[in-house]
């Protein structure tokens, strides 16, 4: 075989490589669940690619980095491992602000919003993530107390740790973003201290309830008591009401008399007289009588079988004269 055969042969062969590497290199998929980033010459070019078909210049000149999109779970101070809790207490453990050391771990769900800085940004953006977790987490329980930190105050603390993670992450520019965080575990690192604080727990809880059933009994004496004023004061209106029509009845009939009165004075007065003496002796027959001297006379103003009879006394009382 000819030197010149072999040339031939040798440029066939690279030129045969060359088209296949061109073929196969030149054209990338990304899947629905899948974000890519695409270097030329080591040089980061795009940033995420639309799932589907996509073509580029062939390797070595542009390589692709696919990239899940799915949101990942950062487990800060304990460690799932075949169904069982590996916990890292050193980790965990941490001072309050009133200086209580409490443990305390936390779930981080994050995903990556820019694969270029994830990959070349950082030599392990994951451990960036998992020691500014542990610094916003403890900066945070270093500034509550131990008693927002194991009950109401959880809450709180999970906003807190949220906001200065955020800003953590966004001051590394790592391409890592922080969608939530769930605060796991506050509790006391002795048995001993745990059950006292538990006691102490339930003791507020008591004083609690106790309170809010003051305060509704309170708030159901206090209804009472207005329900009391309101019917009172209800009646004392209405007695008000009569009281004034009363009067003005009173004052309407005296307007009559008096009337009757200036038109015939002494007719008035006697009539006035016997009405008085009728009611002070509603059983006393009442006679007119007119004297001149010789024999009196005297004409009844009512008639025996109009008069009314007093009440008659019981046996027990004649008895008893």
């Amino acid at each position: 075989m000819s030197i010149k055969r072999i040339y031939t042969a040798v440029f066939l062969i690279i030129l045969a490589a060359v088209i296949g590497s061109v073929a196969l290199t030149s054209w990338y998929t990304v899947d629905q669940s899948e974000q890519a980033v695409i270097m030329t010459f080591g040089k980061v070019e795009e940033g995420i690619s639309e799932p589907g078909l996509h073509f580029k210049m062939p390797w070595p000149i542009q390589e692709v980095e696919k990239i899940s999109k799915e949101t990942f779970s950062l487990q800060f101070g304990y460690e799932e491992k075949d169904g069982e809790i590996v916990e890292f207490t050193k980790d965990t453990k941490m001072i309050t602000g009133d200086e209580n050391i409490v443990l305390a771990d936390m779930v981080v769900m994050w995903k990556i919003s820019d694969p270029g800085k994830y990959l070349f940004n950082s030599n392990d953006p994951q451990d960036i993530l998992y020691n500014a977790t542990s610094a916003s987490l403890r900066s945070i329980i270093g500034s509550t107390e131990i008693d927002e930190a194991l009950t109401s105050g959880k809450g709180q603390i999970e906003l807190e740790v949220f906001e200065l993670l955020t800003s953590l992450m966004e001051t590394y520019d790592i391409g890592i973003s922080v969608t939530s965080v769930n605060l796991q575990d506050v509790e006391l690192p002795n048995a001993e201290v745990r059950k006292a604080f538990t006691d102490v727990t339930d003791a507020r809880e008591m004083e609690v309830t106790k309170t809010n059933e003051a305060e509704r009994y309170q708030s159901q004496r206090m209804n009472e008591a207005e329900g009391e004023k309101a019917a009172i004061m209800a009646k004392a209106e209405g007695e008000k009401a009569a009281r004034t029509e009363r009067a003005r009845g009173d004052v309407a009939k005296f307007n009559s008399i008096y009337a009757e009165y200036a038109n015939a004075p002494e007719l008035t007065r006697k009539r006035l007289i016997l009405e008085t003496m009728e009611e002070v002796l509603p059983y006393a027959e009442i006679f007119i009588m007119n004297d001149d001297g010789n024999t009196m006379k005297y004409l009844p103003i009512r008639s025996e079988s109009s008069t009314p009879k007093p009440p008659a006394t019981t046996e027990g009382s004649e008895n008893n004269e």
